[in-house]
C-alpha cells in the first residue's frame, strides 16, 4: 500500500482531525487511482510522484471551507474524486459525484466502494441535469469560472455555497464572471500552490442587464486559510 508522507498527515489532522482509520481509507483510495491511472488518464502524469500534496492535500484544504449544517454536495466533474471523493472519505456528508466520461465515472464506483464512501456516482453530463440542490457545490480544474457558474447554478438554492478550486488566473476569471454574475467571493489562498486560490463563493445571481453594463464590479475579499472547522 502506497504510505501516506507524514507531513501530509500532519495536514490532514489539522484541516479535519482526521483518524488513522481515515488515512488508511485515503492511502486506499491512492492505490486505486494508481492502479487505473495506466488504463484511464485520470490526472496528470507528471504529478503522480507528489500525488499526495497535489491531489489529495489540495482536495481535503476545501474541508475546513464547508459550513457544518451541509448535509448534500454536489460535485461537478468529478474525474478522479477530486475534490469530491476526498471529501467524503474525510467525511463531507451527502455528496454525489457528478462525471460524464464513463470510465472515470467506472472509477469512481469502484474507489467509493472499496473505500466504504457513501457517494452517489452520476454518469451524466453536467448540463443535462437541473439538480439535486446542494448546500455545497465544489469543482477543481473544470472550466474557466463564468462557464463554471453557469454549470452550478442549476444545483444551488438561496444558501448554498461553491467553493472552487482554481488556478493563477483566478484574477482574471473573476473580472470575467462579474459581467455576468452577482455574487460575494472570498478568496483564500491554496495551501499546495502558492499561485492557487479557493473561490468560496455564495448568493450567486445573474446580473441584470443595465448593471452589466455600467462598469461596475464587486471586489472580492481576501483571507487565510482556516485550520479545521470548529
Amino acid at each position: 500500500m502506497t504510505r501516506a508522507p507524514a507531513d501530509v498527515v500532519a495536514a490532514l489532522r489539522e484541516l479535519a482531525d482526521v483518524s488513522r482509520e481515515t488515512v488508511e481509507r485515503l492511502e486506499i483510495y491512492v492505490d486505486r487511482l494508481l492502479d487505473w491511472q495506466p488504463r484511464v488518464n485520470l490526472v496528470g502524469a507528471s504529478t503522480l510522484p507528489d500525488v499526495w500534496r497535489r491531489h489529495v492535500l489540495d482536495s481535503a484544504q476545501v474541508m475546513p471551507l464547508i459550513r457544518p449544517q451541509s448535509s448534500r454536495l454536489v460535485d461537478l466533474g468529478s474525474g478522479a474524486g477530486l475534490p469530491g471523493l476526498v471529501l467524503a472519505i474525510l467525511g463531507a456528508r451527502g455528496v454525489e459525484l457528478i462525471e460524464a466520461d464513463a470510465r472515470k465515472a467506472s472509477f469512481l464506483a469502484e474507489a467509493a466502494g472499496v473505500t466504504g464512501a457513501g457517494v452517489i456516482v452520476r454518469n451524466e453530463r453536467i448540463e443535462d441535469l437541473r439538480g439535486p440542490q446542494a448546500d455545497t457545490v465544489t469543482a477543481r480544474a473544470l472550466a474557466p469560472l463564468p462557464g463554471l457558474l453557469e454549470f452550478a447554478r442549476p444545483f444551488g438554492h438561496a444558501g448554498t455555497r461553491c467553493i472552487l478550486l482554481k488556478g493563477a488566473r483566478y484574477e482574471a476569471e473573476l473580472t470575467n464572471a462579474y459581467k455576468m454574475w452577482k455574487m460575494t467571493v472570498d478568496v483564500v489562498p491554496s495551501i499546495t500552490d502558492k499561485h492557487g486560490r479557493i473561490l468560496v463563493i455564495e448568493g450567486l445571481s445573474h446580473v441584470a442587464r443595465n448593471a452589466a453594463s455600467d462598469g461596475t464590479t464587486a471586489r472580492p475579499r481576501h483571507r487565510q486559510p482556516k485550520g479545521r472547522r470548529r
